[in-house]
């Protein structure tokens, strides 16, 4: 958890939404992290104006894991704080099923560890995020560092860590068990997201669906967690997040859970104004802890 006073809150709140910025650095498109099976799977790097010795935070895009794409990264703004932001691509389900998608982002993360010399950034501090589908996989990510059997070889880089040091969850499922009881239809039903992810219904593959949920996952040794969720939410019900932070709260870890009134699924409203503050807060705690004063960890 972390405190700031209502100074600084108001000062970085205007600066998140005024000329404070830096000069805006640059882009590197369609970097290929790994090859599977004949897939090219990309990463786009954001950089800041000055990238050396500053953080990492890794985006997951959303899609219900059958459709979107890396394009979609709705915290590319973070470059112009001075964070280095890499938005990545996964397989989809047309492609695979669970855990290829969780593979691929620790393939990302290993091999972005793995060239942090090439562009600057450091190595030893990475934030992850993601929304809907990219939270689910930013959750597991998180849960899973130093899991050998949901660590896969994408990409190889196999002497680096997929260990992430801050988790940004924006209304990802973490609970498929959870949801097979509240969202059947989502979470059951052939031909559903949650169904083709795990090829079949989480009812019957109860022991994958609990490997495919970070809310099963938790230890403590894990990263800090960020989560923001709309109540009115009818595609990932609100409970999904509840579970993770009832969690993350048993076993003693920094947990905030952002309920945003009268919000459904997704939306800009996620990432602009306090929301986007709260973010920059959470990860200035969490990924440079010396550079912004007035915040306990």
């Amino acid at each position: 958890m972390y405190r700031i006073t209502l100074a600084l809150c108001t000062v970085l709140l205007f600066s998140l939404s005024s000329a404070a910025a830096q000069e805006t650095g640059s882009v590197v498109k369609d970097i290929e992290f790994a090859s599977v099976d004949g897939q090219s799977l990309k990463l786009d790097l954001y950089l800041p104006a000055e990238p050396k010795g500053s953080s990492l935070v890794v985006w997951i895009h959303g899609g219900g894991w059958r459709a979107g794409s890396k394009d979609a990264c709705y915290i590319s703004w973070l470059s112009q704080y001075g964070y280095t932001v890499a938005s990545i691509s996964y397989r989809l389900t047309d492609v695979a099923q669970f855990p290829a998608q969780l593979h691929d982002c620790k393939g990302a993360v290993r091999w972005l560890r793995a060239h942090a010399g090439e562009y600057g950034y450091q190595a030893d501090r990475i934030g992850i995020s993601g929304a809907s589908a990219g939270g689910h996989l930013a959750a597991l990510v998180g849960t899973t560092g130093g899991k050998k059997k949901l660590e896969g070889r994408v990409g190889g880089n196999l002497d680096q860590s997929s260990r992430v040091q801050a988790v940004a969850d924006y209304f990802g499922a973490t609970d498929f068990v959870l949801r097979s009881r509240t969202q059947p239809s989502r979470a059951n039903e052939v031909g559903s997201v949650v169904y083709n992810l795990l090829g079949g219904g989480a009812d019957e593959k109860i022991k994958l669906a609990k490997q495919a949920s970070a809310a099963y996952h938790v230890s403590k040794d894990d990263p800090p967690l960020l989560i923001f969720h709309g109540d009115l939410d009818k595609t990932v019900l609100l409970d999904q997040s509840q579970a993770i932070e009832k969690v993350y709260k048993q076993a003693g870890l920094p947990v905030t859970l952002h309920i945003l009134a009268s919000e459904g699924h997704g939306g800009s409203r996620f990432f602009v104004g306090d929301h986007a503050t709260n973010l920059y807060l959470f990860l200035q705690a969490h990924l440079k802890p010396e550079s912004t004063p007035g915040v306990a960890q």
